[in-house]
Order: C-alpha cells, then structure tokens, then sequence
C-alpha cells in the first residue's frame, strides 16, 4: 500500500519533532528524497512510487528544549543531548536544502508591531521565480524547478565565478561540508539569484545560501 512518502508526491511531508521518529524511519527517507522514487521491495515483488515532495521538517534542540536558549535552563546531560541530535544523521542533513536554527525572541522584540511585508508581495516575487525556471527548463522533460536540477544542470544554469568559488571553498572547508552539500548550496543559490532576478549566480547569492545550511557542519550530534 503506499504511504505517507509517495502519497506526499507533487505536495509537502511536514514531519514535527523530527528526533521522535524511529531513527530507522528517517533513514529510509534518504533514497527518496535523492531519486524522487520510492521502491518497496517484498519476497514475490517490487513495487516503485514517484514521491517528488518538498520534505519539511521542525525540532527542539535538545530534548527539554532549552539547550542554548539565553532564558531557561537545560535539564539535559550531555549525553542526552548528543543521542538526541544524533538521531539525525549526516546524510539526511545533506539531503535537507535550508537548514535554520531558530532562537526565542525575547518579549520587547516579540511585542514589536512593525508590519512586514505583504503575502501578496511576496507570492508574486515567489511567482516571478517560479516562471523563470519554467522557461528554463521548457526542453528538459519532468524538470520543472531549480531542486530537480542535475549535477550537469548545475554546471549549466549554476556555475559560480572565482570570487564565489573561493567563498565556497573556504565555507566546504571550515564547516566541512560534503560533496552533496556543494550543489545543494549551488541549487539554493541559483534560486536566490532567480528571486533577485538576477541572470547569473553571485558571490552574494553564494553567501546566502551557504548561511542556509547552519546544521550541516562537521561537529553535529557532538555540540
């Protein structure tokens, strides 16, 4: 029967407090959010599903949820907080585009009431975007958005000039990002240059979407 994976094709899998999950569960999420395909296999057959989602996902820093937070105080060991984070591997990560690490607010910020910009301000720029790619990729079947882009696609529609790619070595190195990393970080880029209607990625773009990626360092699960 298909599952929550596949029936989530073309639409979002919203997945609260990620630690919670069987770490096996996770794991398995790893092949279709590379391939865009989910293949169940049984002793008499195997059955493939298309699962092309937008994987979402949310959770606590630790399981108290106050490791970090300037207010309360953490009731985790150390240990505790370590097989909490670990839960969530390094090749998940690499496989999530943005990554953000949220902190509270405190009140005299949060009772703030300046306005923010418009939904609908921010839809049309979102559509902009989204037309951009679509004449992009009009002669590439099944290619719809930057995050279906092939590696040679990368190359084509994404390649960084010198001073992004020195921004980018120095960000691969410090925070020991993988080689999935890179051209998550390129994808990202291209679509920030996209919403900046901008025909080229820049070394800002670049930046940006290497800010993006706040989990995926080499010390996760061990902080």
């Amino acid at each position: 029967m298909p599952g929550e994976i596949t029936l989530a094709h073309n639409g979002v899998l919203f997945c609260d407090e990620l630690p919670e999950f069987n770490k096996h569960t996770l794991e398995v999420l790893r092949q279709p959010l590379e391939d865009r395909i989910i293949t169940i296999s049984r002793a008499k057959y195997t059955v493939t599903y298309p699962c092309s989602f937008m994987f979402v996902a949310s959770m606590n820093p630790c399981p108290c949820g106050y490791y970090g937070d300037i207010t309360h105080h953490c009731v985790c060991t150390p240990g505790q907080i370590q097989r909490y984070l670990s839960k969530i591997s390094g090749p998940l990560l690499d496989r999530i585009d943005i990554q953000c690490e949220i902190s509270p607010l405190p009140f005299k910020d949060l009772s703030k009431a300046e306005k923010g910009e418009a939904s609908a301000n921010i839809r049309e720029r979102v559509l902009k975007a989204r037309s951009i790619q679509t004449e992009r990729f009009k002669d590439y079947p099944n290619i719809h958005c930057n995050a279906q882009m092939s590696e040679r696609m990368i190359h084509e529609f994404a390649e960084p000039d010198e001073q992004s790619l020195d921004i980018l070595r120095k960000a691969m190195e410090s925070l020991k990002l993988s080689a999935r990393a890179y051209n998550r970080i390129l994808k990202v880029a291209r679509t920030i240059a996209d919403l900046d209607a901008s025909p080229k990625v820049q070394a800002h773009h670049i930046a940006e979407a290497i800010g993006y990626r706040s989990l995926d360092r080499g010390d996760w699960g061990e902080r």
